[in-house]
């Protein structure tokens, strides 16, 4: 949000790899799940702020900005269609699963490239967190 208000001031913004910032990070389930209900909301209510600046936007913003976006909506079609699957057919999704560990492998190998540092790449850990809780907080955040 606070990059959006920048930019949209006319200041120019720079990525520094080697920049130190602190913050609070709840210890728990239930703030944790807040703090990202707060955030999927600031992100989607950004993303219309966003919207008419994507063209003089740097192609790495504006394709996260897209990413945030249509990453969590491609995660859930991927994810509806293995229940759909098992559901109908009793068969493994094995073509869900494959969709899933590329996207969760493309952004964190994203991640890695833009921060010049693999270890983002463990973030592909976060996976059960993100499809069983943050996908359908995301849908709620959507929606309110």
């Amino acid at each position: 949000h606070l990059t959006i208000l920048m930019l949209k001031a006319g200041f120019r913004t720079d990525y520094v790899p080697d920049a130190i910032a602190a913050t609070v990070v709840p210890d728990r389930m239930g703030p944790y799940l807040r703090q990202q209900l707060r955030w999927a909301r600031s992100t989607f209510r950004d993303t219309l702020l966003a919207l008419r600046l994507l063209p003089g936007l740097d192609h790495y913003i504006t394709l996260d900005v897209i990413g945030q976006n249509l990453g969590p909506l491609l995660l859930a079609l991927a994810v509806l269609t293995g229940v759909l699957q098992v559901a109908l057919t009793a068969t493994v999704p094995l073509w869900t699963v494959m969709m899933i560990a590329s996207m969760t492998m493309i952004r964190c190998a994203v991640a890695a490239v833009r921060a010049r540092q693999l270890r983002f790449l463990a973030f592909s850990l976060h996976t059960p967190i993100n499809l069983f809780f943050l996908l359908p907080m995301k849908a709620y955040a959507l929606c309110t």
